[in-house]
């Protein structure tokens, strides 16, 4: 069972199905099926039920994520155990993407067409890359995408490397791009660290065009994302096979739900639940209008234990809300999105 987070964007969605395909290729001695989290379908319990139909006793779920943040953690577990729990089954849950060799190998071929496609005019030395990743109100997520960013500056010996969010936290695109330009760097590669498109992915190329319109002078080369890149597909296979063999082991060193995390205290032992109810399957773009903010059901569920040992303890009452990102007024962040 492939768990993707959903879309608005209709060529997301289509590309996230490629992907799933490609998994039923690579193991035709499984059913495989796949679902979201919101916007599109069919939502995750539509494939379990498909699943289950089909006479499985035994569910391996990969979440569909580059890192483990909220999505992961939080509301593809909830949802998974909440199933498993009504329906007296066993669902397994396994380790998202993370930092993998192979990860930063098809992140490399990415960078290398783009570098290969905009010319070799311009030496390493004399060029910046920008790695966006997607942004998350989870300090370890967004810190594995600077991470990404180094490994991927020393690796290829480019003059000097930043990180960017497409949203949530900072620093967004648009600014941190801006001050790349100041740098003195002739070529600034832009790449945006994401699994599929959509609409954050147009995101970042606007921005990068908006930046690139006023610094002429530099060359903007927009790189682009991972999609079904062989590597990808065989690190999620790898992912499968660790639920089976048992190894499957999430770093919690720094989650900010089990440690106090500088800045995040507040939010250790926080209820694991889902937040994306009430946008469960209702369409993309094309089909719907975006969901609006509001308050969410709880659905009563048993304990909870991720798939790799990774245990909230709950037995205090909650008020079952978002807890609020606390740097959402940054200058650079998420409050420069609605001017």
């Amino acid at each position: 069972m492939l768990c993707g987070h959903g879309s608005r964007d209709r060529d997301a969605v289509k590309e996230f199905a490629v992907l799933a395909g490609h998994l039923k290729k690579r193991l035709p001695q499984y059913p495989v099926e796949f679902g979201y989290l919101e916007f599109a379908t069919p939502i995750i319990r539509e494939s379990l039920d498909k699943l289950r139909a089909g006479g499985a006793e035994r569910i391996l779920a990969v979440p569909g994520m580059l890192f483990a943040a909220g999505h992961a953690k939080n509301d593809i577990p909830s949802v998974l155990n909440t199933y498993a729990a009504q329906n007296n089954i066993t669902i397994n849950y396994g380790k998202e993407l993370g930092i993998d060799p192979r990860m930063l190998r098809a992140a490399g071929d990415r960078i290398a067409e783009a570098i290969q496609a905009a010319g070799d005019h311009v030496s390493k030395h004399e060029t910046l890359l920008v790695v966006v990743g997607r942004g998350a109100s989870d300090p370890d997520a967004n810190s594995n995408v600077a991470k990404v960013m180094r490994m991927l500056w020393e690796g290829f010996g480019f003059g000097w490397g930043e990180t960017a969010y497409s949203g949530v936290t900072f620093p967004l695109v648009e600014p941190a791009l801006e001050h790349c330009a100041k740098l003195g760097f002739k070529r600034i590669i832009v790449f945006p660290y994401f699994l599929f498109t959509g609409i954050l992915v147009q995101r970042i190329y606007d921005a990068t065009d908006a930046v690139a319109a006023r610094h002429p002078g530099i060359e903007f080369v927009k790189a682009p994302y991972l999609n079904d890149h062989p590597a990808v597909i065989d690190t999620f296979i790898e992912r499968v096979e660790q639920i089976l063999t048992g190894d499957v082991a999430m770093n919690c060193q720094l989650c900010k739900y089990r440690t106090q995390v500088l800045g995040f205290e507040a939010e250790v032992g926080a209820v694991q639940e889902s937040h994306h109810h009430h946008v469960e399957g209702i369409g993309t773009s094309d089909e719907s209008a975006p969901a609006t903010e509001g308050p969410f059901a709880l659905v009563d569920r048993p304990t909870h234990t991720h798939g790799h040992g990774h245990h909230h303890h709950h037995d205090h009452d909650h008020s079952h809300t978002h807890t609020p990102y606390p740097h959402a007024d940054h200058p650079l962040g998420p409050r420069t999105l609605k001017s």
